[in-house]
């Protein structure tokens, strides 16, 4: 049974920037044959991926990702007993073992996730962690809250210009919450903005066999 881990975009949602918004250009309540919506979103909207160009000059965009990163062996670590800043020595507790692609749940998804303002706290992963990520190979790192950051640090960013710098994709805004810790098959999809740093990216988990 497949499990999404995208949440969905409504104009009252947490965001980063402005919130979404949709109009309708055309309606079937106006004679017409369908419904067709059109929508205003920042490219770090809902469940979203960060390309190394967000924070690296010359990294890849998001339509230059290697379906090699966003797809295939993931291994989601249970992190909900850090208070804020996951570390390597976290990360190691965790089991994360030789996971080239990982899925951080922290507490994040059952708090701070869940409400439609930005929370004045929240788990994100310090750059000691982020270090330990780029120099173990890993190519893909995800989060339960719109950013990867910890709180601490969002004035410099550390922890995306280590990820970035090592071509590590992050995914930011995925909802853990029923998603036990373990390995499991991921299909992580952006939208394919040419030349973008990030984009939407509906993202699904697949239990082993």
């Amino acid at each position: 049974m497949p499990i999404n881990l995208s949440i969905p975009i409504h104009g009252e949602m947490l965001h980063w920037g402005r919130r979404p918004t949709y109009e309708m250009v055309e309606t079937r309540a106006e004679g017409l044959a369908s419904d067709v919506s059109r929508w205003l979103i920042g490219a770090h909207t809902g469940t979203h991926v960060d390309a190394p160009s967000h924070f690296i000059d010359g990294g890849a965009s998001v339509d230059e990702l290697s379906l090699d990163s966003t797809v295939g062996l993931t291994r989601v670590l249970d992190l909900t007993f850090v208070e804020e800043e996951v570390t390597a020595a976290d990360l190691i507790a965790a089991g994360i073992g030789d996971a080239t692609r990982i899925l951080m749940k922290t507490r994040n998804s059952t708090d701070a996730l869940t409400r439609n303002e930005k929370s004045p706290t929240w788990v994100g992963l310090g750059p000691d962690g982020a270090q330990y990520l780029a120099d173990h190979g890993v190519l893909f790192a995800g989060s339960d809250y719109m950013t990867i950051e910890a709180p601490a640090n969002t004035e410099v960013w550390p922890t995306h210009v280590i990820l970035c710098g090592a071509g590590i994709v992050i995914l930011e805004n995925a909802n853990l919450a029923d998603v036990e810790p373990g390995d499991y098959t991921m299909v992580c999809l952006p939208v394919p903005f040419e030349g973008r740093e990030a984009a939407p990216a509906p993202t699904v988990l697949f239990a082993l066999e």
